[in-house]
């Protein structure tokens, strides 16, 4: 496919607000997870947070879609420039030609939740009588409001890759000619479906999460806001190739061989022109559940070389679901910018059964080409090529 540029990109998580903090704490090595807090029954495991949530006060036009997911993204959508980033790409093609493309795993549904626990007479209460945040579009519905973006709006929801298929799926619009440019991204926060419901499956881990480590008890959950503009040209780092695979094997365990994993980074290389030798760094999905690293480390191990190096940042931010994708892209690109790969936080013992491409300590190279996975429940599958401005 031909290159698209990434011109600007943002990111907010439990480690800080923008991509300088966040650089620092790779760099440091200092984990945004603590323990949890969250809700008034906390589960005894650790949670990435985002400070000041609650604090956001939303512009009066856009009260109608307040909740705290969409004061997160409100939040992200302020840092690094990226809002006025959005308004010049608005102004150079016109607000009718950007799209916006936006992941997500649960929406709003933590406003439901409340809205179920203050029922009134078996109504919602007025000030969560607003049906739009009840609906899986709330979020790219509250977007195209806060931004002013009139061209296609979509809300990707395939669980864990939602906010890494933006990418694919704004590549395709852009590509075909029905736009010439998008606002991707993903925005997820901490709820108690997420956190009891992750509980309920026996996934979550009482300490913080060790990927790839021998002894892995499950993921922390987090929450985080992310955005990337996608133009046909520009300044900034180019995404090469997507790739997209469907195992359809389990709704909440990975194919057994990584056969779903396999085919998307095969695709995401293939759409790029390059072989496995060509890439420098991978960003895993890693969530430190113990079949999860096991059977995504395996598929590595068989595709690509020795020569690779990868690791797992979500002992950083914790597993943020639906902004996954967003997130470790960006720490991916992240790479790009300073020669730094981040190794595996919390990886203390490295388990034998995941190969020897995995990090465990930070790592100083030349970083060109790198690759982000992004898998979910069902076996829903991303891999995401990207590449230094002026490679080839």
């Amino acid at each position: 496919m031909p290159p698209l540029a990434i011109t600007a990109r943002t990111l907010t998580s439990a480690c800080g607000r923008g991509l300088a903090a966040h650089a620092e704490a790779l760099r440091d090595r200092r984990s945004g997870l603590r323990r949890n807090d969250f809700s008034a029954t906390p589960l005894d495991t650790w949670i990435g947070r985002v400070d000041g949530v609650e604090q956001v006060e939303l512009p009066e036009r856009l009260m109608g879609w307040d909740c705290r997911n969409n004061r997160l993204a409100w939040l992200a959508l302020q840092q690094d420039d990226l809002f006025q980033h959005v308004q010049g790409l608005a102004c150079r093609y016109g607000a009718e030609r950007v799209a916006l493309v936006i992941g997500t795993s649960t929406s709003s549904i933590g406003a439901s939740e409340e809205a179920y626990t203050r029922l009134q007479d078996d109504r919602f209460p007025p000030d969560l009588d607003r049906p739009i945040i009840h609906t899986p579009h709330s979020l790219g519905s509250f977007l195209a409001a806060a931004t002013g973006l009139r061209g296609p709006c979509v809300t990707v929801a395939t669980a864990c890759s939602s906010s890494a298929k933006v990418f694919a799926q704004a590549a395709r619009m852009i590509q075909t000619g029905l736009v010439d440019a998008a606002l991707v991204g993903g925005v997820d926060t901490l709820c108690g479906s997420v956190l009891f419901g992750f509980n309920a499956l026996g996934l979550v881990s009482p300490e913080p999460c060790r990927p790839f480590d021998v002894a892995r008890r499950g993921l922390s959950l987090g929450e985080a806001g992310g955005y990337a503009l996608v133009e046909r040209d520009g300044r900034g780092p180019r995404l090469l190739g997507y790739g997209e695979s469907s195992d359809a094997h389990h709704m909440s365990s990975p194919h057994p061989e990584g056969l779903g994993a396999r085919l998307c980074m095969q695709a995401a290389l293939a759409r790029a022109g390059l072989e496995p030798d060509s890439v420098d760094y991978l960003n895993l999905h890693g969530t430190a559940t113990p079949k999860n690293d096991e059977i995504e480390a395996g598929a590595v191990a068989r595709l690509f070389g020795a020569r690779l190096k990868a690791s797992s940042t979500k002992a950083w931010t914790g597993h943020t679901l639906g902004a996954a994708g967003i997130v470790e892209s960006l720490f991916a690109l992240s790479a790009i910018d300073s020669g730094m790969m981040p190794g595996t936080l919390n990886c203390d013992t490295l388990d034998p059964a995941c190969g020897p491409q995995i990090l465990r300590e930070n790592t100083r190279a030349e970083v060109r080409v790198v690759m982000n996975n992004s898998f979910g429940f069902g076996g829903n599958n991303a891999s995401l090529v990207f590449a230094a401005e002026g490679f080839r």
